[in-house]
């Protein structure tokens, strides 16, 4: 069984409900003072270049009944590349479960096959309104999701909280985007209790949506699975320690 699919162990780190408090003491006053300090005092500059909240939906490649609710904190880096922190949540003790790049369709043609396998396209998502981002007005939006339309993430899971991990436990998952076929279409009752948390209607955004156009082509090797039925799991093994780097 690859690492990516083992409940964790031992139990201190597994929870009856995927939102059990984290272990640890609660928060102190003395713990938030200090941290307001050092907010005060450094920059923190990485992070205010976060400039879009994305909420969407993300399926584990390697068990696709696995769905997940998303919400990616991005920064652009180019007009082409963007990096995103992904949380369980929007609100401020929302857990930091992976980290998902994306990027444009030119650099993606430029990734070697196998690279390719393990990124997913992003035209689906966005048409039919399972990407959205909150309380942004589509009017506003949509010439940014004209633009996302033609791109590409890769999306590693690393704390798996939809099996009850209340630690990030062993090895990360790769995610896939939803599609309009089977295994890959989102379950209803997710789309519905998103839409009503943000007061949205993913159908009416489909809709408003249908003059974004499609990309010439979406590379096969993209959603793999889609072409060839298999996923991707990681195995953690054991190895001998390199001393020298096989690289410059």
């Amino acid at each position: 069984m690859a690492s990516t699919d083992k409940s964790p162990d031992p139990t201190p780190a597994k929870g009856s409900e995927a939102d059990e408090a984290t272990p640890g003491e609660a928060m102190s006053v003395r713990q938030h003072a200090i941290d307001k300090g050092t907010m005060i005092m450094q920059t923190l500059t990485p992070i205010k270049q976060m400039s879009q909240h994305v909420c969407t939906f993300a399926i584990c490649s390697h068990d696709m009944s696995r769905q997940i609710e998303t919400h990616h904190f991005c920064t652009r880096l180019s007009d082409t590349f963007l990096q995103c922190a992904v949380y369980d949540s929007h609100h401020a003790n929302a857990r930091l479960i992976g980290v998902e790049y994306i990027i444009g369709d030119d650099i993606f043609e430029s990734l070697p096959p196998e690279e390719q396998k393990l990124w997913h396209s992003h035209a689906y998502e966005i048409k039919s309104g399972l990407w959205v981002n909150p309380r942004v007005p589509e009017l506003i939006g949509k010439p940014e999701l004209q633009d996302l339309a033609k791109t590409y993430g890769k999306f590693w899971y690393t704390w798996q909280v939809d099996r009850g991990d209340r630690l990030p436990m062993g090895a990360p998952a790769l995610m896939m985007s939803p599609q309009a076929v089977r295994p890959g279409v989102v379950r209803e009752e997710l789309v519905r209790d998103r839409d009503a948390k943000f007061n949205i209607s993913s159908q009416s955004l489909k809709t408003s949506r249908l003059e974004i156009p499609e990309p010439e082509m979406i590379n096969p090797m993209a959603d793999y699975w889609k072409q060839h039925g298999k996923g991707f799991a990681i195995d953690i093994d054991q190895t001998e320690i390199k001393l020298r780097a096989p690289f410059p």
